[in-house]
């Protein structure tokens, strides 16, 4: 059974502290006061076994159902505080239920829902729980839940898409390593000791093949060690800003990928804020939480900028267009929706749109890395056959003369 840590206050005013063996957190609680303890503080206890290093977080699929789940159970009248109750212990993740334990522990002592979901920047991404805190403000907490729940399930397709499109790329690119890994390391070792042993003059292309060979079989550490500095120096990179905003500027410059990635950029960037927007949330402080959901140092530092010519009260449209990243028919919609009072819908139109052009690019870039991998497979194993056949072609017509 289940143990739980907690830390209460006796009749007495004496801090009593221990565990108690219970199947919930909630029947742990009971007990305590049953035993006329005041609870001020109660967690699960894990054995050494059982303890993780970090516990699993809530992964974006899960926060869509959850999501769905506590606006259809508020909708229907039931109370928050048995929502959650009820949807934590019927869902299979240990994290949801992990959360959502805490979650309802906090509700009970009298916090909001965002105050509570707040506790856990880990398992609510910033723009949720924004969203979340303006819901409470207005009254529409149900609506708005289910309108997260559509753009997260949005995300997750794309997400999925992308995925998919380059799993079969990335499964020929691993063949093709691997071909060219047994050629260079078992087969072609064996050719060169029969080429040896006959004493022929060989083609230039076997030479060639041969010369390689040898290289990687003698100097295949120099090669490790030079791809781990790299990737060390990389990692290094990534955990400073600069090095992170150079890497960002990089990816964004990958001809036809830095397209594909600019836009799947922009269709995040507007879905989020036309959601904002909608569940109420003042245009300065989404706009900061949009940006931040990026993840990308160029689009974060210009948009910034954008924000700030805003509140200079240049409007949201031409700062959009001035940072250079948004094609103009983003600023063109952007422009229609303050002029007619109707951004969100505008925002939720563009984001559409760049939801299909992405598709497109997602495509593009598919179709281009399927040929190059294809053929620079092709090329690699064609050349060791030519090599190969030549050579043996040339020690036949040797013997023959």
């Amino acid at each position: 059974m289940p143990k739980f840590a907690y830390v209460a206050l006796a009749p007495d005013g004496a801090t009593s502290k221990g565990t108690h063996d219970a199947p919930t957190l909630a029947a742990a609680r009971m007990a305590l006061v049953q035993r006329q303890l005041r609870v001020t503080k109660i967690e699960p206890k894990k054995s050494v076994l059982q303890m993780e290093l970090t516990p699993p977080r809530i992964k974006p699929a899960e926060l869509m159902h959850l999501s769905r789940q506590l606006s259809a159970f508020l909708r229907a009248g039931i109370p928050i505080l048995e929502a959650i109750r009820t949807i934590g212990e019927e869902n299979a993740s240990s994290a949801v239920r992990r959360v959502l334990e805490a979650v309802g522990e906090d509700l009970r002592q009298g916090l909001t829902l965002s105050a509570a979901v707040d506790k856990h920047p880990d398992d609510f991404p910033d723009w949720y729980r924004g969203i979340l805190r303006s819901a409470e403000l207005t009254g529409k907490l149900d609506t708005v839940l289910d309108q997260l729940s559509s753009y997260i399930e949005r995300d997750v397709e794309a997400r999925r898409k992308i995925k998919t499109a380059l799993t079969y790329p990335s499964i020929v690119f691993v063949m093709a390593l691997g071909t060219i890994v047994v050629l260079s390391v078992f087969v072609l070792p064996k050719f060169e000791d029969f080429f040896s042993s006959l004493d022929a003059e060989l083609p230039l292309a076997t030479r060639m093949l041969l010369g390689a060979t040898r290289f990687l079989g003698s100097w295949w550490w120099l090669i490790v060690a030079v791809l781990a500095v790299l990737a060390l120096g990389a990692f290094v990179a990534s955990r400073t800003t600069g090095g992170r905003h150079l890497l960002h500027r990089i990816q964004l410059r990958i001809p036809v990928v830095g397209e594909a990635i600019r836009y799947s950029k922009i269709e995040r960037f507007t879905r989020l804020l036309a959601s904002m927007v909608h569940a109420g949330v003042a245009l300065p402080t989404a706009l900061g939480v949009a940006t931040s959901s990026l993840k990308n140092l160029v689009f974060e530092r210009r948009l910034a900028g954008a924000r700030d010519a805003m509140l200079r009260g240049e409007g949201l449209a031409q700062p959009i267009a001035a940072t250079g990243l948004f094609p103009g028919i983003a600023s063109q919609m952007l422009r229609v929706g303050e002029d007619t009072g109707t951004l969100d819908t505008q925002l939720e139109v563009a984001a559409g749109y760049y939801e299909r052009e992405l598709d497109y690019k997602v495509a593009k870039v598919t179709s281009i890395i399927e040929p190059v991998v294809i053929i620079v497979m092709g090329g690699v194993v064609g050349f060791v056959a030519v090599a190969l056949v030549s050579a043996m072609y040339g020690i036949f017509r040797t013997a023959s003369l």
